[in-house]
């Protein structure tokens, strides 16, 4: 075997392990033997978070939590940086560095520090900012901070449109996203946050879909995000019609973005609405809150046929059909919105959607509202993956955190552990199982001795499927404020194929 050809192999194993996408097939020609073994899962070597500009109210209090669980097969080094989108490089070199950056502050800026920077895996670290002008943060991690690299924004406003509790999970640069569950209503403000961590400039297109279908939308088309920034775009500028229920695309042309909408409402609070899993047959929404006065779902399919599912709620009992909302029928390409009412009556819920018939992949969130009268709440649980391999929820605290796992099918066994706190205290292991069906809210085990926030993974031992998602909640003024995170698997690892030398090859 040439020298070329053994480079080669190593630079694809090398690109597999550092992108977290792996992939190595190929049928077997009659008579010869496999040569490629089975694949190996070891960690990620880096990681890229991007994090919306969190709020333009002035009252805005926002906390910044990060965390890498610690994870076998790393090596001893590495670092992780969050900092201001117009300061970060592709590289993730000095954030004091002018590349990509034109913004027209003065010197003193340009050496802004990082907002967050990680000493050790397996312990949190937290920072803050506070007013309307906080950025759009990039962040990157390598070595033994990226597998499972997770960072929480948290957003406290004290009145005015959106008040309330905003929280997301800074989320990884991608080409497509789903957003079932935004609007144009007169009393909602919606915009789609795009973030561009690279060196050129992204070209995004924002389609909106409403009950009828498409809204025709030029404004939304070719939209640019100059390199190392991000740019808000307010939803109800993008068409003239207001509509109560629409499922954003955003869909990129060229590089690639992160994406979140930010919907705030005049009188109901509001949140950050990640974006849904990718289009699937069938969907899991976990997570509602036990004292949920009201839940929306709002359904979206991206092709032409119509999908019929069958709405089911995983209870603690086990798997019920809300009465009156036996199935729910979505017509291609238009968005359907059902409304539940407070379908999980005082106890922990998750929404389980399966094809009645043929399976047609679609996409979906809930709006859930607590509260009554002047003092209600807006929180949005997109569809999501499964838990996987292991799950990473950070910025928790001693009162406030809910932990809801749900297991679809099979009955399965996990193992929650709380991590050492931010200012200190001990890590702190449980197992949980989870019945066949069911919903089970936990209040997670908190480290001993904590001070700080904490951080919770969460990783199946035994059984099927498992789902989960995180309630933050605060009281404040008498509003019951919270915000739901799902828990998908934190791509820690990826795998990677073991192959042997093909002598074979060059002779062909």
């Amino acid at each position: 075997m040439n020298r070329t050809t053994l480079s080669l192999i190593a630079g694809v194993t090398a690109l597999a392990a550092v992108t977290g996408f792996a992939a190595l097939s190929a049928p077997d020609a009659p008579g010869a033997d496999a040569t490629a073994k089975a694949a190996a899962q070891l960690p990620v070597e880096r990681t890229s978070l991007l994090c919306p500009a969190p709020s333009t109210s002035d009252l805005a209090e926002t906390s910044y939590t990060s965390f890498t669980p610690v994870t076998k097969g790393t090596e001893s080094g590495g670092k992780a940086e969050l900092q201001a989108a117009a300061e970060a490089s592709a590289d993730g070199s000095d954030p004091g560095g002018d590349k990509g950056k034109d913004d027209g502050k003065s010197g003193e800026d340009k050496t802004r520090k990082p907002v967050l920077t990680p000493k050790e895996p397996g312990k949190p670290v937290t920072g803050d900012s506070s007013g309307s002008d906080a950025p759009a943060l990039v962040g990157t991690a390598d070595g033994r901070f990226a597998p499972g690299w997770t960072v929480q924004e948290t957003t406290e406003v004290a009145a005015g449109t959106g008040r309330g509790l905003q929280g997301v999970n800074c989320a990884a640069p991608d080409t497509s996203f789903w957003f079932p569950g935004a609007s144009t209503a007169a009393d909602r403000t919606d915009y789609v946050h795009l973030t561009n961590p690279d060196d050129a400039a992204a070209v995004v297109d924002v389609e909106l879909y409403g009950k009828d279908g498409s809204l025709q939308s030029p404004v939304g088309e070719g939209i640019t995000v100059q390199p190392h920034s991000s740019e808000p775009v307010l939803l109800s500028t993008l068409t003239d019609e207001e509509q109560t229920n629409l499922t954003v695309h955003v869909n990129v042309r060229s590089g690639r973005v992160g994406a979140s909408v930010q919907a705030l409402d005049d009188k109901l609070g509001g949140d950050w609405l990640a974006a849904s899993t990718d289009p699937s047959g069938s969907l899991v929404l976990p997570g509602i809150p036990k004292d949920a006065t009201s839940v929306r779902l709002v359904a979206f399919t991206p092709g032409d046929a119509d999908a019929d599912l069958k709405v089911r709620l995983a209870s603690p009992s086990g798997l019920i059909t809300p009465a009156g909302h036996e199935t729910v029928h979505v017509k291609g390409g238009m968005t359907t919105a059902v409304d539940l009412g407070d379908v999980t009556r005082g106890e922990a819920g998750s929404l389980v959607l399966t094809p009645t018939d043929q399976s047609v992949p679609v996409v979906a969130a809930l709006r859930v509202v607590r509260g009554k009268g002047d003092k209600q709440e807006t929180a949005f649980i997109p569809a999501t993956r499964p838990v996987g391999t292991r799950a990473t929820s950070a910025d928790n605290s001693a009162k406030g955190s809910t932990l809801s796992l749900t297991a679809p099918g099979r009955a399965a066994t996990v193992k929650v552990t709380a991590s050492a706190g931010s200012e200190g205290g001990t890590p702190v292991s449980k197992t949980y199982t989870i019945k066949a069906g069911t919903t089970q809210d936990i209040e997670p085990p908190a480290p001993g001795g904590l001070k700080g926030t904490y951080a919770l993974t969460v990783e199946p031992v035994s059984g099927g499927p498992v789902y989960g998602a995180r309630t933050l909640a605060a009281n404040e003024s008498g509003v019951p404020a919270f915000t739901v995170q799902t828990l998908p698997d934190d791509r820690g690892t990826v795998a990677v194929p073991e192959a042997d030398e093909d002598l074979s090859v060059l002779q062909k």
